[in-house]
């Protein structure tokens, strides 16, 4: 049976626990609920704090799990990313009071207040920094203002909280983080049933980037129309009873799918529907 940390609360909970439910998994009912079985599938669901998963998939207790991408590399642990999952975008970039540094090269000799000390200690000896990392939990940007630190190293989404505190952002982005399925640095890639596990994600992750699209047009201007919807290897053609029509069906990406509307509508396909894909291999 595979055994898959799965994170108990924040903000990779929620979302994770809906990318697995569309995969076809049981998931919890209750939050208190830390083990679930699923026999079906021959899977057993761990529910940790998110920055304990990647400690307890090095060990090798655990197959599998999913967490965001700084808390890997923040915990040092032997665990890989395996699968990017598109949600709990977030950029990490240091900050602090105008006119003190303009990059990373010129924090040497700094003391950098963080929740994240793994990741900026790795940062800075990747950029030959010579920076003192103090760790402090929640909110950071008041580690300036009391002088445990002369800048500060945090998640950023707006910069609103910094600009409020008096901070700016500088240099370039730390990383981007994103939520990841991990597995132990080492581990069997070819194990059926973790490949089985990623193409049921990978399923649900194209699901939902793309739609299908069907329309019908005539066959002089099935050239063209093709040209918009060439699909992920090629359209689906068939004729129509009326001659000289042809139905067509494609995947097209979701983002474009209205602009794809209009330029098949202008080249006279008609009939157009998009339906959503709720499960996929490809």
């Amino acid at each position: 049976m595979l055994r898959i940390a799965v994170p108990n609360k924040g903000s990779l909970s929620g979302p994770a626990a809906e990318m697995l439910h569309e995969a076809g998994y049981q998931q919890r009912r209750e939050s208190k609920e830390l083990v679930i079985v699923d026999p079906a599938n021959e899977v057993e669901f761990f529910y940790l704090r998110p920055r304990d998963i990647a400690i307890y998939v090095s060990s090798g207790k655990l197959d599998i799990g999913i967490t965001g991408r700084d808390l890997l590399i923040d915990s040092g642990a032997s665990a890989e990313e395996i699968l990017p999952l598109g949600f709990a975008r977030s950029t990490f970039r240091f900050a602090t009071k105008p006119g003190t540094a303009n990059g990373v090269e010129d924090l040497g000799g700094t003391t950098i207040a963080t929740s994240y000390e793994g990741i900026v200690a790795k940062h800075l000896a990747d950029k030959g920094v010579d920076a003192s990392v103090v760790h402090l939990d929640g909110a950071v940007e008041t580690a300036i203002e009391l002088g445990v630190a002369q800048v500060i190293a945090d998640v950023v989404e707006t910069g609103t909280s910094l600009r409020n505190a008096g901070l700016q952002v500088i240099g370039e982005p730390i990383m981007q983080s994103e939520a990841v399925v991990i597995r132990r640095t080492g581990a069997d890639a070819d194990e059926p049933k973790v490949q089985q596990f990623l193409r049921r994600l990978q399923g649900v992750l194209v699901a939902r980037t793309y739609v299908m699209m069907d329309y019908d047009c005539r066959a002089e201007h099935l050239e063209r129309a093709v040209a918009l919807t060439p699909g992920l290897e090629s359209p689906t053609v068939s004729p129509l009873h009326n001659e000289g029509w042809v139905a067509v069906r494609a995947m097209v990406p979701a983002k474009d799918a209205q602009r794809i509307m209009d330029d098949l509508y202008a080249l006279g396909a008609r009939a157009i529907l998009t339906t959503a894909i709720h499960a996929c291999r490809l």
